[in-house]
């Protein structure tokens, strides 16, 4: 077996080698970098997705809280009063289940009209939206907003039937609520 014997002069291939796996090390960090980007911008798309369904859900089971109210129509006083409506022979259910804020770490803000009563949501989230533009036509006046928490979603605008246009008994001006 031979015995290596070093020369004494430095090798000039493995200054390049070395060289060139850093490069590749640089390369591929970038890579994951704009990686990571990517699926973080997708996630927080997603989000807000889910955010403006889950929104839309609430609002609708507010006003359906609202329209069927006996005697005086009233909201809700809390959110699980729309999962069990007791004000009914048999309790009712407005919403399937209470969702939680998918944007602002699953708290919701709520309005509260002057009785204390429930009329909407929004979102805590002080962070600027990705949409900007083409929103459904209920939630129109969230484009441009500069925060989550600028999207409200408030009873009155909800439409029951899923149809572009206002629910059945609604009047097309903004704000009006007929039981």
């Amino acid at each position: 077996m031979a015995a290596f014997i070093p020369s004494g002069r430095p090798s000039a291939e493995g200054g390049f080698t070395y060289l060139g796996v850093l490069f590749l090390i640089m390369v591929m960090g970038m890579g994951l970098a704009s990686a990571g980007e990517l699926w973080s911008t997708a996630s927080r798309r997603d989000r807000e997705k889910q955010l403006l369904w889950v929104g839309t859900q609430y609002a609708q089971a507010l006003r359906s809280y609202y329209r069927i109210s006996p005697g005086l129509a009233q909201y809700p006083k809390e959110l699980e009063d729309l999962l069990d409506d007791q004000r009914f022979p048999t309790p009712r259910h407005h919403i399937r289940q209470l969702y939680p804020d998918p944007i602002g770490g699953g708290e919701w803000s709520l309005q509260r009209g002057f009785d204390g009563r429930i009329t909407g949501l929004n979102s805590p989230s002080t962070d600027k939206p990705l949409k900007q533009v083409d929103f459904p036509s209920q939630w129109s006046d969230f484009t441009g907003m500069g925060s989550y928490k600028d999207w409200q979603f408030v009873a009155e605008k909800a439409f029951l039937d899923g149809a572009s246009g206002p629910a059945k008994g609604q009047s097309s001006a903004p704000g009006a609520l007929q039981p």
